[in-house]
């Protein structure tokens, strides 16, 4: 799996016109599910992310984790982080979990991420969705369960 961390001060996600996912100060979260991904990944990716410490304490120092500031959470799906592009210029997702494989993981995710009891929201997988979101910071990690980086 791979996950792109953005702090965010707000973010939400429409579907057809419609907000199906909004979050104040936090993370919003870009999941991609690989072929091989189990839920070994996703619970190392959510013990990093909700211990990750990128929030500033009183000091102004990266110091506070998102449960020390009862944050707030939006996953989104996002199988073109798994993209394979070493050949041409036209990525190819081959390697992506395909949805039968990719949903119950992506909310497998979503319900380890929730469990940490701080407000989870997410958008529709599979769906057309329109992301927007105000980068603080900007501060933004990428995490790789396969090479644990």
């Amino acid at each position: 799996m791979k996950v792109v961390v953005q702090r965010v001060s707000g973010a939400h996600v429409k579907v057809d016109g419609k907000i199906v996912g909004e979050i104040n100060n936090g993370f919003m979260l870009l999941i991609g599910i690989d072929e091989n991904d189990e839920k070994a990944d996703a619970e190392w990716l959510v013990q990093k992310i909700l211990n990750l410490r990128i929030f500033a304490d009183s000091e102004e120092k990266l110091n506070l984790s998102i449960k020390d500031i009862t944050g707030e959470i939006l996953c989104i799906s996002q199988f073109t982080l798994i993209a394979e592009y070493k050949k041409g210029n036209r990525p190819s997702f081959i390697k992506a979990a395909k949805p039968d494989k990719a949903v119950p993981l992506f909310d497998y995710f979503k319900e380890e991420i929730a469990k940490s009891g701080l407000k989870t929201e997410s958008g529709i997988f599979g769906a057309d969705m329109k992301v927007s979101l105000i980068n603080d910071g900007p501060v933004t990690i990428v995490m790789d369960s396969r090479t644990k980086s």
